[in-house]
């Protein structure tokens, strides 16, 4: 096996395992390779190591991978990052998936490319505004806006553990908003949740969709 293939396996078991500590089914658990730095030709490794989905934060690094890649149709990317208004349109164009709606003019932005894109609201669980996300006392207002769109659909809500804090305690408040939210949209019950150092606390709190970097990609090269 090469590098990829054992690093996919072993997060493979470690969701698998931790899906049956939560007494929760595997096959519920989208794991999402995020492949922020990396070129184009990891992206074809980890395909052919039978990831799916595939995660980017920056838009103009993503935007040039999937033109690249086009031959792989049943890939689906994601973006995770945080997302700038003006770039949301082009954004709309390759990712089916967006975690990190948190403003007005994000939705209006995606809506107006009239393609049909799942979003996730993301929701701050901290005071640190690098980390993006809307309160979470507005996180009810803004999914109404998403629902109410024309072409976006409502999928749930995402979030990053703040640093310095247990990681299961804040997947625990996330778990508590997407209750919220299915009151709202009943169908929107995904959560985004889990990176590599923390993916299995997610799980335990209900997590959908894993956005695991490192764990699967190995270290990011340098930055550009």
């Amino acid at each position: 096996m090469s590098g990829i293939d054992e690093r996919v396996a072993a997060v493979r078991e470690q969701v698998s395992r931790a899906a049956a500590r939560a007494g929760r089914a595997v096959e519920e658990i989208t794991t999402i390779a995020v492949t922020k730095f990396h070129p184009a030709s990891l992206v074809s490794d980890l395909y052919a190591a039978g990831i799916r989905d595939v995660g980017e934060n920056r838009h103009q690094e993503a935007e040039a991978k999937a033109a690249e890649l086009t031959g792989l149709d049943d890939l689906t990317w994601h973006f995770v990052g945080q997302l700038q208004s003006k770039k949301a349109r082009r954004v709309a164009r390759y990712a089916r998936v967006v975690h990190s709606v948190d403003r007005d003019s994000v939705v209006d932005a995606l809506d107006s490319a009239d393609l049909p894109v799942g979003c996730f609201v993301q929701v701050a669980l901290s005071s640190d505004e690098h980390r993006g996300g809307v309160s979470v006392d507005d996180v009810e207002r803004l999914a109404e806006r998403v629902v109410a769109s024309r072409h976006l659909s409502l999928l749930g809500v995402m979030a990053v553990a703040p640093l310095g804090e247990e990681p299961r305690a804040a997947f625990a408040r996330l778990r508590t908003v997407s209750e919220r939210i299915t009151t709202i949209e009943p169908s929107a019950s995904s959560i985004s949740a889990g990176m590599s150092g923390d993916f299995a606390e997610a799980i335990l709190e209900g997590a959908t969709h894993l956005r695991i970097g490192t764990a699967i990609t190995g270290n990011r090269p340098a930055t550009p």
